[in-house]
């Protein structure tokens, strides 16, 4: 199989389906044309590029009698809902949605601005026996329930790509693979927390659910031909129930600053502590990026060098600019705070859940390492022949788990229910348990 396959070059022309050639000059690329009989070899035909919405750009709905209108259409149409939402990662604080795009079969595409609607259960209650569409659901889901919308049914672009084999799973590349149109991606990173927003960002906003229906019918027929139709429609309920849970809190989030392995002590791991806490604060209170408030750089420089004056501070690399320098005193505040506490409060590394990491096996285990090398092949030669990403075919989490800690009693039955307590699928468990169960012992080592 290959993405070429499910090219529609010359699809039937539906109200709101796929286009045989661009509907009009808005969406760009030159109109075929005869091909002259001394022309070599017939190539593939060049991506059309998609530079406007069918329908035009439409304006974002920030009013709620705009909104009681889109709830009427999104009512009156058909089919499944294409659903996105756009975030200022990297710019905010939180992760929140600045804004959603909906199309939907005879309701066309709708812009939402969450920032003025406070209340959007209308619109959910709309929506709720239609699935939703999504491309990398697990990255909107969140955001979305944030503000009230959450799906009883959907279905993942990218993650039935990634089952059906599907090497590049990215929008664009789905896109331009399978239906012959290329999207521009360059605002992907934009700060969706601008007011106004710009027109060329609201396109690329409303053509991110151009096509995502079409996709849909695609990449479903695919996923039905090679029989994993009930694999993706386990993996999509198991995201529609998760859709709404918190995010797992994190102990101690201040080791994952980047290049705190180059910290040394106690002591000064608590100046990262102190510092990184003092920018969380910040950054609450100003609704941005931690990132944006002091660089994860400057925290380990002043880990590092402890500085005890604004002036030696400031000579630190990440401390030159302007907001970082007025903060000097909440960093010279978190260092002081850091340096004055006593040995019995400073940071200690916190016994770990589950296995260490894989590299530490084989001096702390071997015989735990051998087991998790054999599960691991199993699950390799499983995923190629069913050409899944061995990632999707099971967590490679719940595999260390079960390496680390098999049942006393290794059977095809206490293996399934240990994946099961994990989190596994069904699916997941019946392709992969037999062969699993078969090489946990360690006498399979021999």
């Amino acid at each position: 199989m290959t993405d070429e396959t499910f090219r529609r070059d010359a699809p039937d022309q539906a109200v709101d389906g796929p286009h045989d050639v661009p509907p009009d000059p808005s969406y760009g690329g030159p109109a075929p044309t005869d091909a002259d009989p001394t022309d070599a070899a017939p190539t593939a035909p060049a991506a059309v590029p998609l530079i406007a919405p069918r329908e035009g750009t439409p304006r974002p709905v920030a009013t709620a009698e705009e909104l009681a209108e889109v709830v009427a259409r999104m009512s009156a149409g058909t089919g499944p809902v294409a659903v996105d939402a756009e975030r200022a990662s990297g710019y905010r604080y939180t992760q929140r949605a600045y804004l959603v795009q909906l199309r939907r079969a005879g309701a066309g595409t709708v812009l939402l601005d969450p920032l003025p609607l406070e209340d959007m259960s209308t619109l959910d209650a709309a929506l709720a026996g239609t699935e939703w569409v999504l491309h990398a659901a697990s990255q909107d889901l969140a955001c979305l329930s944030e503000i009230g919308m959450k799906p009883r049914q959907l279905f993942d672009t990218e993650l039935a790509a990634r089952l059906a084999g599907f090497e590049r799973v990215g929008l664009a590349a789905l896109t331009e693979s399978l239906l012959g149109y290329s999207l521009e991606k360059h605002h992907s990173a934009a700060d969706w927390s601008t007011r106004p927003l710009p027109e060329s960002w609201l396109t690329y906003a409303a053509l991110d659910v151009e096509l995502l229906t079409d996709l849909r019918d695609l990449l479903a027929a695919e996923l039905e031909q090679q029989g994993k139709a009930a694999w993706a429609a386990e993996e999509f309920a198991a995201l529609v129930a998760g859709a709404d849970r918190p995010p797992r809190v994190r102990p101690d989030p201040w080791r994952r600053t980047s290049g705190i392995h180059r910290v040394r002590g106690a002591r000064a791991q608590s100046r990262v502590r102190a510092l990184w806490y003092a920018r969380d604060t910040v950054a609450a209170r100003k609704d941005s990026a931690p990132g944006r408030v002091l660089p994860d750089s400057a925290i380990i420089a002043a880990a590092e060098l402890d500085p005890k004056d604004e002036r030696t501070l400031l000579t630190l690399p990440g401390f030159g600019g302007r907001s970082v320098r007025r903060l000097a005193r909440i960093w010279l505040d978190a260092l002081d705070e850091a340096r004055a506490l006593p040995d019995d409060a400073l940071p200690v590394n916190q016994p770990v859940e589950g296995p260490p990491p894989p590299h530490r096996w084989a001096e702390r285990d071997p015989v735990a390492a051998a087991r998790l090398a054999r599960c691991r092949q199993v699950v390799i030669g499983t995923a190629e022949a069913h050409t899944l990403p061995p990632e999707n075919l099971i967590s490679p989490d719940f595999i260390r788990r079960l390496a680390w800690s098999p049942p006393p009693d290794i059977t095809p039955g206490t293996v399934a229910e240990t994946l099961r307590g994990f989190g596994a699928r069904p699916w997941q468990i019946a392709l992969i348990v037999d062969g699993v169960a078969a090489v946990l012992p360690d006498s399979a080592a021999a």
